[in-house]
């Protein structure tokens, strides 16, 4: 694994993290492409691999943490408080408990679902098809809320329940969790801009301890000193940078466009990722 190839898969992250268009599926996608051309098919993920993988999402956590982090600061200050008075009808107390209950919620879903989420990374056909399906919920989600004359910009323990458990389906690579849990958010008529940014804040307990517990439980931790560091922190920065840049200019464009641009990628992307590699396991 070199520094070009490591860059460019923390470009797809940067990008995919948070526009809803899947971030583990265009991974895998770009893995398993690299592997065609380069090697002339698909092969199993090296240890390296995955534990760039998890560095990249913890370059897009940094992203999260920098953008949003006079939000974090007031809300653990909020949560605090509450803790300490038990008190929680301060809004960013009631959004600090709200993101620890979904938190809560998507470990429950997620962790049933890891080992099947692992086999999807060598079965990008699949991927494809988790693919369209979240083309499909962002386009339905787009036409419910254009339904909805009223929209609320406040997020209640109901509409973070819903897309917590969202969050946790989307451990599945090809199901956006951006865009599931944006989708869940306009599905309980809330606005895209409020659901984005509730979306981005319930995603930084899950890929901590994600980022922090994976290696621990899957790598041989005998083997980071012969890792291709270089590479590892160049993309991790790489995935670093592109994160903010996409959460700043994104949410912009959610507060004046809609996610049917995303659905319909998702569905073209995901056509087209099917067909290739069904092709290519059929020996075509």
């Amino acid at each position: 694994m070199g520094i070009i190839q490591a860059v460019i898969m923390g470009i797809v992250q940067g990008l995919s993290e948070f526009l809803p268009i899947s971030s583990s599926a265009h991974l895998v996608i770009c893995s398993n492409l690299y592997k065609v051309f380069v090697d002339g098919n698909p092969a199993e993920q090296t240890s390296q691999e995955i534990f760039l993988d998890i560095m990249l999402h913890l370059g897009t956590l940094i992203a999260v943490l920098i953008y949003f982090r006079k939000d974090i600061t007031e809300i653990l200050k909020a949560l605090l408080n509450g803790i300490k008075t038990k008190n929680y009808s301060e809004t960013n107390a009631k959004t600090g408990l709200y993101i620890l209950i979904g938190t809560v919620f998507t470990v429950l879903i997620a962790f049933p679902l890891h080992t099947l989420a692992e086999d999807l990374v060598f079965r990008p056909c699949s991927v494809g098809i988790l693919l369209v399906i979240t083309g499909g919920l962002l386009l339905g989600s787009e036409i419910y809320s254009k339904k909805i004359s009223e929209k609320s910009n406040n997020i209640d323990i109901k509409t973070s329940i819903i897309m917590a458990i969202a969050q946790g389906i989307a451990a599945l690579p090809g199901f956006s969790r951006s865009g599931l849990t944006i989708a869940s958010g306009l599905f309980c008529k809330k606005d895209r801009v409020s659901a984005a940014r509730y979306s981005f804040l319930l995603s930084i307990p899950i890929i901590l301890g994600a980022s922090m517990m994976y290696p621990l439980i899957k790598l041989n931790l005998s083997e980071l000193a012969q890792y291709n560091w270089s590479a590892i922190i160049s993309g991790t920065l790489t995935s670093a940078i592109v994160g903010y840049l996409c959460i700043k200019y994104f949410l912009k464009f959610l507060g004046k466009y809609s996610l049917a641009f995303f659905g319909y990628y998702c569905i073209i992307i995901g056509v087209l990722t099917f067909a290739f590699f069904a092709f290519i396991s059929m020996g075509l």
